[in-house]
């Protein structure tokens, strides 16, 4: 390590440590988003071929985020790992990195961890073997004490709006219900408890990485009144720093929901 490099870190501690006293009695989010972005850019701009390097690095950097929401009292955290779009990518791009996250997913549900996953998104348009995965690592850690995690593979916001309808109308269906009564009763809430997070409170922060400042179809319907903070730097180089800086600039600010 050079003297700069040194000097660099012992700087990010100490601020770091600063940032993190002055957030000890600051409002802490209950829900953190996290749109997971920049892992084929970072591959990229060090001179890597293969971007699979950068989602392994990306797939690596997850358990220590959540371990700083333990930290700081999140009870609840959504990784957007795969998109409904990205599911058209090549296969030898896709196969690879759906292994990938197939490999976060029982990392995060080793006998050693506390959190408790829930793939949200629609499975049935993952291979099989991802789907197995995905609900084991469900099955495994569904009794754990810690925070709930939701892994968002082959989600898209739109289609989970459209699920949470369809499924709406095949309950009201099996119960008899007419379409005239259910015109008449609907209302937000009833879609609420169709969604893929249904039972969970809303994100209050979203956090996207990479300088993208768009959510790109993550939780459309349940972001409605979230606080959003985009930051310019890669996924798999976010560190502990960059995620006070967001819990910073989300306790200074004043949430009104419209009123």
């Amino acid at each position: 390590m050079g003297v700069r490099q040194w000097v660099r870190d012992v700087l990010t501690e100490v601020y770091e440590r600063r940032l993190a006293r002055e957030l000890e009695d600051a409002q802490v989010p209950r829900h953190v988003g996290v749109i997971v972005d920049g892992n084929r850019r970072w591959a990229r701009a060090i001179g890597l071929d293969d971007p699979n390097d950068g989602h392994r690095r990306g797939a690596d950097r997850i358990a220590g985020f959540l371990g700083w929401c333990d930290e700081a009292g999140v009870e609840v955290v959504t990784l957007f790992l795969l998109s409904t779009d990205n599911l058209s990518r090549p296969e030898p791009e896709l196969v690879p990195l759906l292994r990938i996250i197939e490999g976060v997913a029982e990392d995060l549900a080793a006998a050693d961890r506390r959190w408790q996953l829930r793939a949200v998104g629609a499975l049935e348009l993952l291979p099989a073997e991802t789907v197995a995965v995905l609900k084991q690592a469900e099955e495994a850690t569904r009794d754990r004490p810690g925070a709930t995690v939701n892994l968002a593979v082959g989600y898209g916001g739109r289609r989970e709006i459209a699920d949470a309808v369809r499924s709406l109308l095949a309950e009201h269906a099996e119960r008899g219900t007419t379409l005239d009564e259910l015109v008449g009763v609907l209302d937000v809430e009833h879609i609420a408890e169709h969604l893929y997070t249904r039972g969970q409170p809303d994100p209050d922060l979203v956090i996207r990485t990479s300088g993208e400042q768009r959510l790109s179809g993550f939780l459309l319907w349940q972001t409605a009144h979230s606080e959003f903070h985009f930051t310019d730097v890669y996924w798999p180089d976010f560190r502990r720093v960059d995620f006070l800086r967001a819990l910073r600039a989300y306790a200074a600010r004043h949430r009104r929901f419209g009123c």
